[in-house]
C-alpha cells in the first residue's frame, strides 16, 4: 500500500514540474508544499504500517503464551476437582493446631472400635470417637410442658 502511495506522490511531483508554471510562481510554491506534505504523510503511514506489523506479531506471541498458561492452569484445576471427588463420601475439618484441612472418610466412622484421627501435617489428634453415636430415647431429657 505504501509503495502505491509513494508512486502516486512521485507522479504528482513529475506532473507539476511538467506544468512549467515557473519556479517563483505562487501556484508552483503551493503545489510544491502540498507534494512535500504528501511525501511526509506517506513516510508516516509507512512507519505506522511497520509498527503495526511488529505490534501484531508481538500480540500473537503474547496470545500464544497466554493460551499455554490457561491450559496449564485449567489442567491443574481439573486435577483438583478429581481430588475433591475422591472425598465425596466424607467430611473435612481444620486442625486446631496447624490449620491444615483434614479429610475424614465416612467409612472410618462406621467401624465398631474407637477411632482417632490425626492431622497429617503436625500429628495432632483432631477427632476421637470412643463412644456410641446412637442415643436411647430414654436418655434424652424431657421437653418442658407448655403452659
Amino acid at each position: 500500500m505504501t509503495e502505491d502511495l509513494k508512486a502516486r506522490v512521485s507522479y504528482l511531483r513529475g506532473f507539476t514540474e511538467g506544468l512549467e508554471l515557473g519556479e517563483e510562481s505562487k501556484e508552483q510554491k503551493v503545489l510544491q508544499r502540498i507534494i512535500d506534505l504528501l511525501e511526509d504523510m506517506t513516510d508516516e503511514i509507512e512507519q505506522l504500517s511497520v509498527n503495526y506489523e511488529e505490534l501484531f506479531e508481538y500480540t500473537e506471541a503474547i496470545d500464544d503464551d497466554l493460551t499455554e498458561m490457561e491450559e496449564d492452569f485449567y489442567e491443574d484445576e481439573d486435577e483438583d476437582e478429581d481430588y475433591e471427588d475422591d472425598f465425596e463420601s466424607g467430611f473435612s475439618m481444620e486442625c486446631p493446631n496447624c490449620r491444615e484441612v483434614v479429610v475424614v472418610d465416612d467409612d472410618i466412622l462406621d467401624q465398631d472400635e474407637s477411632i482417632e484421627i490425626t492431622c497429617p501435617g503436625c500429628g495432632e489428634v483432631v477427632l476421637v470417637d470412643d463412644e456410641e453415636w446412637e442415643i436411647d430415647s430414654e436418655e434424652l431429657p424431657e421437653e418442658p410442658e407448655e403452659q
